[in-house]
């Protein structure tokens, strides 16, 4: 191969058969069960990075169903992200912890955008009146989530505007090869093309279990605020760097 060819072609690993296509990826019938709960404000501090702060102690839970990824195919994701306010002063997400059962994703997630991404095995669906999540790493139930099953309709155009709108933030790391930090940023993003096709919202419950390799219980759940269950079509494009860590010490 020439120097240019590699420059030329050059966007993600392996060279010549790369884990995912090029983006941005679209997402159809992508389904959301979302358990908003209260945890310690000290051990929010502690895993949020500046310049994001924390105001009040809220962290979502998150069990998404995704049967149908451009480039990614059909696969299944859990995790905790955490409300906070940016640099801007605008209310957004950062997403604390993401675990999922599809290696393109979990390439493309961490290559990219720098999402917090491990393998592991979650699970949604709905158990007769019950909608349940569950998410096991390796054996071990670390995460157990349930709803009453469309309960309460929600505003499909509200919840749409809020997934569309809602400023997204990643703290994405690629070491160097002698182990130091290459890439150290704060990546922001924002879902486009967003259409909410169901939304519904019940009471619901949530079990956090401690492991050592998945501590999603180390932001406890001290009470349960709401829950709501959405279907939605998107787009995932591109993001931004907010902030360079390296470039501005």
């Amino acid at each position: 191969m020439k120097i240019q060819e590699i420059r030329d072609n050059a966007f993600a690993m392996p060279f010549t058969n790369p884990s995912y296509p090029r983006g941005p990826f679209k997402f159809k019938n992508r389904e959301y069960f979302i358990i908003s709960y209260l945890t310690d404000l000290d051990a929010l501090r502690a895993v949020v990075p500046e310049p994001l702060t924390v105001v009040d102690p809220v962290v979502h839970y998150e069990f998404i169903r995704m049967p149908d990824s451009s480039g990614f195919g059909n696969y299944t994701e859990s995790g905790q992200v955490i409300s906070v306010i940016d640099q801007n002063g605008t209310p957004a997400n950062f997403t604390h912890s993401m675990y999922l059962d599809d290696e393109a994703p979990i390439s493309a997630g961490r290559e990219i955008w720098g999402f917090p991404k491990k393998n592991a095995s979650p699970k949604l669906e709905v158990c007769t009146d019950t909608l349940l999540g569950t998410l096991n790493y390796g054996p071990v139930c670390v995460a157990r989530g349930t709803m009453g099953y469309k309960y309460e309709e929600l505003n499909a155009d509200e919840e749409a505007a809020k997934l569309a709108n809602t400023p997204n933030y990643l703290l994405k790391v690629i070491p160097h090869v002698d182990g130091t930090p290459r890439i150290c940023e704060l990546v922001r993003y924002f879902l486009k093309d967003v259409t909410v096709t169901e939304a519904w919202t019940g009471p619901a419950a949530l079990d956090l279990f401690h492991h050592a390799l998945a501590p999603v219980a180390n932001l406890p759940v001290l009470k349960i605020i709401r829950a709501k269950h959405i279907t939605a079509n998107l787009t995932l494009p591109y993001g931004e760097v907010a902030f360079d860590y390296l470039a501005n010490k």
